[in-house]
């Protein structure tokens, strides 16, 4: 039979069980559109810009069982996807990337968007491919599928030349898809080993990132019988229920909030799951981590990377923990639990939220009070979408979440812009849960117009905009050794215009007082599938404990000389302005 490139695409991707694919059209994938248009099952969406396609695609990723898909142009769409891509693929998160390409069935040369696209994409993916055959583009798809979604996930570029998309070519009995297999233990892992340096531990401690996003249960397990605290990095915020009494907070070290200083305080042996020991995670490596460090990823390459394993084991998530688990019940009685572990952390917690309480200042809003109210009226399987900014530490710190995967947000790409267009990725891949982002105005500024699509499509999104003017993140790391906070101010923002310009509602909470109302007029609309603009005038003033530790742990590196230089200098700043 003969068929064109473009309905081989829609008959790959329905096969992979894509539901979505996000983009703008473009000369070299009319043709691929309109084959996708034909589809029972896929749904395109159009976006503004295909940065903000990348950030729906990654979220659609993170939060459901399919992978999201890109379809762009080459050159400019890719570039302007690139920030979304990169974020995927350093935080783990599988995607299809499908670009049109250039002709490859003429000589000529300086082509419209043609540019070596796999040079480009080489340091954004797994993996890249160029089809050039028509036989070879359901293989070649299903391949790239494979890689994205198998061991430490990620995305994955396929170039399809517009001659292969546009043209009909003989292809023979199309192929069946062959869902990867879960990845099995190791017959070499050693579980006793690791099970026999926590058996005989007296202050065990877990430490849980992303690669763990499918093993909260097996979580629970382990740390219930080792009687363990647990920390998680920033990604994996949901990971461990924050209501459960050994859930401490987001990291351990220096930057991390008392109740994990605490609880983390003389760990004699730790279990990381999931997790890298990057540089947010560990308050730019300020972490102390024991010599019995039991390290289990899924990438064989991120154990030990920055901190020796005692014993490493490159596995799945669960099935590692339940292999765990079950060998030290098989040892006997579970250990005593840690005398008082559970009040301190209680303890901690409570006196860290009052510190916060404190901060209370006329006509502004309280960061803990308006989480108070957030959490109270959100259920427990509501997601939250986060920017990158100060607003993300607040959340990270002031916010439990209490369900697997209830919260996504960039990690170690970092990229500013991600909320907008990833909380709509996060409403249409789960459309009957509830999704809030919460973005800083500097972040809000770069993608707001993405809300566009969110009206478009009737998506019921509640945007949380932090509104005080500047970068605040930045400005609080540049006050503290510099004295002052150069190119930190934002443009006067008119925050109700963009949501004239975008059909969304518009809000303001200006004070404590108007947290509770605020939120519960913006969730009614929401509702009605309207989305919705919260402008919250934000208290920064008090900072995070992520925020000052990091700064301490990095000037703490300081050789002497440096330190008086910039103590010098800032407290000459602070008298003379």
């Amino acid at each position: 039979m003969k068929r064109t490139g473009a309905w081989l695409t829609a008959y790959a991707l329905e096969q992979i069980g894509a539901r979505f694919t996000f983009g703008i059209p473009g000369v070299h994938t009319t043709e691929l559109y309109d084959a996708l248009n034909n589809s029972n099952s896929i749904t395109q969406v159009l976006v503004t810009h295909e940065g903000g396609a990348a950030f729906m695609a990654d979220a659609v990723g993170r939060l459901s069982d399919t992978i999201g898909v890109l379809t762009v142009v080459p050159a400019a769409g890719l570039t302007h996807a690139a920030s979304g891509i990169g974020e995927a693929f350093l935080d783990g998160v599988p995607m299809l990337v499908i670009s049109g390409g250039p002709r490859t069935d003429t000589p000529h040369r300086y082509q419209l968007h043609q540019m070596d696209t796999h040079r480009f994409m080489g340091g954004l993916t797994k993996a890249t491919f160029r089809v050039e055959r028509h036989e070879d583009v359901v293989p070649v798809l299903f391949k790239a599928y494979e890689i994205a979604v198998s061991g430490e996930p990620g995305p994955v570029y396929v170039e399809l030349p517009v001659n292969v998309l546009l043209l009909t070519d003989e292809v023979g009995e199309l192929p069946q898809l062959q869902r990867p297999q879960p990845a099995r233990l190791d017959a070499a892992a050693d579980i006793p080993r690791a099970a026999e340096l926590l058996a005989v531990a007296r202050r065990p401690c877990i430490f849980a990132g992303w690669g763990a996003r499918d093993a909260t249960r097996e979580l629970v397990r382990l740390a219930e019988w080792l009687e363990a605290p647990v920390a998680t990095t920033l990604q994996g915020l949901s990971i461990f229920p924050g209501n459960h009494p050994l859930h401490v907070g987001f990291g351990f070290g220096a930057s991390a909030v008392p109740a994990a200083q605490n609880a983390f305080k003389d760990c004699d042996c730790m279990v990381a799951i999931g997790t890298r020991f990057a540089e947010i995670a560990t308050g730019s490596y300020g972490a102390a981590v024991p010599e019995n460090l039991i390290h289990i990823d899924i990438n064989p390459a991120a154990i030990g990377a920055n901190y020796p394993a005692k014993v490493g084991i490159a596995a799945d998530a669960a099935t590692a923990l339940n292999e765990l688990s079950g060998a030290l019940e098989a040892r006997g009685p579970r250990p005593p639990a840690r005398a008082g572990l559970r009040e301190q952390i209680r303890r901690d917690k409570a006196a860290y939220r009052e510190s916060w309480y404190r901060n209370d200042a006329a006509g502004i809003v309280n960061p803990a009070r308006f989480f108070d109210g957030l959490r109270r009226a959100m259920p427990d399987d509501g997601i939250v979408v986060i920017d990158d900014g100060n607003h993300t530490f607040l959340t990270a710190e002031l916010m439990p979440f209490h369900a697997p995967k209830s919260v996504i947000l960039p990690t170690d790409f970092n990229c500013m812009g991600y909320a907008v267009p990833a909380a709509i990725g996060a409403k249409l891949a789960l459309p009957n849960r509830t999704v809030q982002a919460i973005v800083g105005d500097g972040a809000f500024m770069m993608t707001c117009m993405e809300i566009l699509t969110a009206a478009t499509n009737g998506l019921g999104i509640v945007y949380y905009v932090f509104n005080d003017g500047e970068l605040a993140q930045i400005a609080q790391a540049q006050s503290i050794p510099y004295g002052r906070k150069p190119c930190t101010q934002i443009g006067m923002l008119n925050i109700e215009g963009v949501a004239l310009a975008t059909g969304a509602a518009y809000l303001a909470m200006d004070d404590n007082a108007a947290i509770d109302g605020a939120i519960a007029e913006a969730n009614e609309i929401a509702g009605n599938g309207r989305p919705v603009i919260v402008r919250v005038r934000i208290d920064y003033a008090k900072k995070t404990a992520f925020t000052l530790g990091t700064v301490k742990t990095n000037f703490g590196r300081f050789p002497l000389n440096e330190k008086l230089r910039f103590l010098t200098r800032a407290a000459v700043r602070r008298v003379t302005g």
